[in-house]
């Protein structure tokens, strides 16, 4: 028998609640326009990272918008004056543009597109004085990613393998051997190299070989090194094992330059002396803030340049002089950048209510990135180098800006072993105060992703049906430094678990909870607290667990990621005694205590988080008569990309929520 309503086995004393900072609750309208509703999500314009011109004068960014009609996002490149914000549409009939890369001239653009003639991917190349763009590359299985050279002359590309065509009757035979990948591979991974070919045309001209695999590169600014992200094999479980290895584009000769850890190369320093690159704080990668490193291209001793900043650092630009270095992150609840020498203390830049993404710096010391606000969805925006002083240059997502939306909040508390807390509360827009409110937690996925205040289109859309939104960051967010985010490691439910109670705690405590009516919610991650937390805490009138970790031995051995589980759960889990540890932390080991009535969702084509981990959670409520729902989408990747089935997934995670929160509330009238 349960009996307490936030807890089984744990102590109380361990979610007890010590102190609580919040804002006071709002009071003031802020949109006249009608609330938010699921079809809405076809206003929300998508803006990549954007890239500037060599004068820094104007900046391109990739829009997406959904067209349902044709169950495809639609992709244009848009110019953007860094000064007046005057946009003009580069590529209007061009749905799957991506990739946009100014020549170092700046009077060209390349980006990858596929043809009429070829699915693949290619790269194709547009005069920017006027004129249609024009295909460059013919690899045989497409682009994954390119960049110029320096004297603007070539391309630089990888590309995979073409497939070995076997002859006679063993064309019939599709074998191949296994290695770190997923279980849903199809077919014997291939290597991707690097190519070069001349912007005229022609052929292309082959720069690595063997069975390593190129990941990603760089090119130095003088263009005669590139530094690459190489990986032992192409297996999609390689990516932990990443080596950074530098390549003379004119002899050919490499050396290796980085490979303690995974690591990842940003760009070179202006004067060439330096490789920045990205790298784990710690020997699990994932489960410790990522930092960015200086590496000296002679060799000498790596410089952990930023070892102040105990945040994990998702991007970074060289500033002009080549003497400090732009970088983005989160902190607490905010996405934030930090300005930071090469010799020196950080400087954490006041951007007022702007999220930023990914600094982009011109040579001329113009900054531009894409930010989101509380209220407002992704624009671009641009500040000069010391004043830091941000103008909005887009205004992409008015539509959504102008609706009636719900009032965004940090909430503070200081809640178990000793941890200092936070999350964002979204407020219905009709809040009143004085007013109970049914609570949904929105939980994050990772475990080292983040919530944040920008906007949310879907936090919002909940709200606008009268519903608080909570969205708690537990151990292992990457929102408050080394030893909050490794505190996941091994304790993957449990840490995490008393985490989010406190915080349903402390709201329940502010008397604006109507405690009958509290639902949880997540994906991937958030997916894997969701089973958790209905496992082991009671309480909840519906949950819904999207793309859920529900058996970490199916993560280790099946996933796209696979034996980077070991990580965060102790190693292998075939090793000594460690299998009782995987099982101890799997929901499934639990799910017999589950009485809450769930909605499961998942892709069949899922590799991060395999579809068959849904199927034990499914068959395990279902036989002990507890209220379940179970739909799949048929299609490959995490989450849904195409935009009829993302919409279709909110529809049934808000209504099957709105379901049950209806029917209590006709029971207690």
């Amino acid at each position: 028998m349960r009996t307490s309503p936030l807890l089984r086995r744990v102590p109380l004393n361990l979610v007890v609640v010590l102190t609580v900072v919040l804002t006071s609750a709002p009071s003031i309208v802020l949109a006249q326009g009608r609330t938010l509703e699921i079809d809405d999500l076809r206003l929300e314009v998508g803006v990549s990272t954007p890239v500037l011109s060599p004068d820094g004068s104007q900046a391109i960014v990739t829009t997406s918008t959904p067209n349902y009609e044709d169950n495809r996002f639609d992709r244009t490149l848009v110019l953007v004056d860094v000064a007046t914000g005057a946009q003009r549409e580069l590529t209007p009939h061009r749905p799957g543009v991506r990739q946009p890369r100014w020549s170092p001239t700046g009077d060209r653009l390349a980006f990858t597109d596929s043809s009429e003639d070829d699915e693949d991917r290619q790269v194709f190349m547009l005069p920017m004085g006027g004129g249609e763009a024009r295909q460059v590359t013919h690899a045989e299985e497409g682009i994954k990613g390119f960049e110029w050279t320096m004297d603007g002359a070539h391309i630089l590309y990888t590309s995979p393998d073409v497939a070995v065509e076997l002859e006679g009757e063993e064309r019939h035979n599709k074998s191949f051997e296994v290695g770190d990948n997923s279980y849903l591979t199809l077919a014997a991974p291939r290597s991707a190299h690097l190519w070069r070919v001349s912007v005229e045309g022609g052929d292309a001209e082959r720069l690595t070989e063997g069975a390593e695999s190129i990941d990603g590169f760089v090119v130095s600014s003088d263009g005669h090194t590139v530094a690459l992200e190489v990986l032992p094999l192409p297996h999609s479980g390689e990516g932990i094992r990443s080596t950074i290895r530098l390549i003379d584009l004119e002899s050919g000769e490499t050396r290796d330059l980085v490979g303690d850890r995974p690591v990842s190369p940003w760009k070179f320093s202006p004067d060439g002396r330096y490789l920045a690159f990205g790298r784990s704080r710690g020997p699990e990668p994932g489960f410790n803030p990522n930092g960015i490193f200086l590496k000296p291209v002679d060799g000498a001793e790596t410089i952990d340049v930023t070892a102040q900043i105990d945040r994990s650092l998702r991007g970074m630009a060289w500033m002009p002089d080549g003497q400090s270095i732009l970088v983005s992150g989160t902190d607490l609840t905010a996405r934030a950048l930090w300005h930071q020498p090469l010799d020196g203390a950080p400087q954490r830049l006041d951007l007022g209510d702007i999220h930023p993404g990914s600094p982009v710096v011109a040579p001329n010391g113009t900054v531009v990135f894409v930010g989101r606000e509380d209220h407002r969805a992704s624009e671009l925006y641009a500040m000069s180098a010391g004043q830091w002083e941000p103008r909005r240059l887009t205004s992409f997502n008015d539509a959504l800006a102008e609706m009636h939306l719900g009032h965004v909040e940090t909430v503070i508390w200081s809640g178990p072993d000793g941890f200092e807390q936070n999350g964002v509360l979204v407020y219905p827009p009709e809040y009143e105060a004085g007013r109970r409110y049914p609570l949904v937690l929105s939980i994050h996925g990772g475990p080292m992703g983040a919530s944040v205040e920008a906007f949310s289109t879907f936090n919002q859309i909940m709200a606008a049906r009268g519903w608080l939104v909570f969205s708690p960051n537990y151990r292992g967010s990457s929102t408050q430094g080394k030893a909050f985010q490794s505190a996941v490691i091994n304790d993957a439910g449990e840490g995490p678990g008393r985490d989010v109670m406190s915080g349903v705690q402390v709201l329940k405590e502010r008397g604006i909870v109507d405690e009958s009516r509290v639902a949880v919610s997540g994906w991937s991650y958030g997916g894997y607290m969701t089973a958790w937390l209905t496992a082991h805490y009671d309480g909840w009138a519906v949950a819904m667990a999207g793309a859920a970790v529900t058996d970490w031995f199916d993560w280790y051995s099946m996933a796209d990621m696979n034996t980077w589980a070991g990580y965060g759960l102790g190693g292998s889990p075939w090793l000594n005694d460690n299998a009782m540890n995987y099982w101890r932390q799997s929901p499934m080991a639990y799910a017999h205590q589950i009485r809450t009535p769930t909605l499961i969702l998942s892709d069949t084509g899922d590799e991060r988080v395999t579809v068959s981990q849904s199927y034990k959670l499914y068959h395990a409520l279902k036989d002990n008569g507890v209220e379940v729902k179970f739909v799949v989408y048929p299609v490959p990747g995490h989450f849904p990309a195409d935009p009829v089935h993302r919409r279709d997934l909110r529809r049934r995670w808000v209504e099957w929520i709105a379901q049950h929160f209806d029917r209590i509330a006709a029971t207690s009238e």
